[in-house]
C-alpha cells in the first residue's frame, strides 16, 4: 500500500506491517491541506454550491479558499468500486486499527473506539469540503464489504502535481485489489482532471507497492532520507511519479488531449 496524507487534525498513525502484500504508501498532504486549483486543463471536479457564507465583509479582504469537492463513485475493475465515506465503514476502520503499520503511517486510530472511528470518517469528509483531496473508500462489489482506502491529495496542485496514498486491510491483500484502484485513480487524475504529475512516497523496504506502482505505470525516481516522520523515527521514502505525458495507462492514453 502507500501510505495515504495525515488527515487534517494532528493524529498517530500506523505501525510496521508485517503481513504479505503491500502496506499503506504515503501521500504527502500533510494536514488540512489545501488547495486552489491552477493547474492546465480541466481542474479537479468541483462542488458549485459553496455552502452557507460567513458574516459578509467579515473576510473581504481574504483570499478565496479552496473549493469544496465532489466525492464521485467509480468502477475498479468488474469487482470493486471507489466511493466516499460513509459512517458504515466503521468496522473496515476496526480492521486497519489492528494492522501493526497503517495506524503509524496514517490517522486511522492506533486503539479503536467508535468515537475514534467516526471522527477519522469526519475527517475525511472534511478532506473534500476543504479541498484538500479525494478521499475514496475501496469495496468489494460482490458483498460490498469495504476492504482499503485510497486517495488523491492536493495539496501541491498550484505547482502541478498531486499525490497518491492507500491502505489495503487483510482481508483485501492479494486480489489486485489495490493494483485496481490505483489505476483506476490515476487514471481519472490524468485524464479527467488534467493534473499534470502524480507521485507515491513508498518506503524502501515496500517492495510489494514499489511494485504495483510500477505495473501501473509510475518511475522510480530517486530516494528521499529522512523524508518522513513515521512514529518515533524519520524514515527514507522512494519517490515514484507519472506525468501525465508519459504512456498510457490501462491501455488509454493518459493525456486528456
Amino acid at each position: 500500500m502507500a501510505a495515504p496524507a495525515p488527515d487534517p487534525q494532528p493524529a498517530s498513525d500506523p505501525v510496521r506491517d508485517t503481513s504479505p502484500g503491500p502496506g499503506p504508501v504515503r501521500g504527502t498532504s500533510p494536514g488540512p491541506g489545501p488547495v486552489r486549483d491552477t493547474s492546465p486543463g480541466p481542474g479537479p471536479v468541483r462542488d458549485t454550491n459553496p455552502g452557507p457564507s460567513t458574516t459578509p465583509d467579515a473576510d473581504a479582504d481574504a483570499p478565496p479558499g479552496p473549493d469544496p469537492l465532489t466525492v464521485p463513485s467509480m468502477s475498479a475493475g468488474p469487482d470493486f468500486v471507489l466511493r466516499p465515506w460513509e459512517m458504515s465503514d466503521l468496522p473496515l476502520i476496526r480492521e486497519a486499527a489492528q494492522d501493526p503499520y497503517i495506524p503509524l503511517i496514517t490517522t486511522a486510530p492506533s486503539r479503536y473506539s467508535d468515537r475514534a472511528a467516526e471522527e477519522f470518517v469526519r475527517r475525511q469528509w472534511d478532506r473534500a469540503a476543504t479541498g484538500a483531496g479525494y478521499p475514496f473508500v475501496i469495496v468489494r462489489s460482490r458483498d460490498r464489504r469495504p476492504v482499503g482506502a485510497i486517495g488523491l491529495w492536493l495539496r501541491d496542485l498550484p505547482e502541478g502535481r498531486a499525490s497518491i496514498g492507500y491502505w489495503m486491510v487483510p482481508y483485501g491483500r492479494g486480489q489486485g485489489v489495490t493494483r485496481a484502484a490505483l489505476r483506476t485513480v490515476t487514471g481519472w487524475a490524468l485524464r479527467d482532471l488534467g493534473i499534470p504529475r502524480l507521485q507515491l512516497f513508498i518506503e524502501p523496504w515496500n517492495t510489494a507497492s514499489a511494485r504495483i506502482a510500477v505495473d501501473v505505470g509510475y518511475r522510480h525516481e530517486g530516494l528521499l532520507r529522512g523524508w518522513q516522520q513515521v512514529g518515533d523515527e524519520r524514515r527514507d521514502m522512494a519517490v515514484y511519479g507519472l506525468l501525465n505525458s508519459d504512456g498510457p495507462v490501462d491501455g488509454r492514453a493518459v493525456a486528456s488531449n
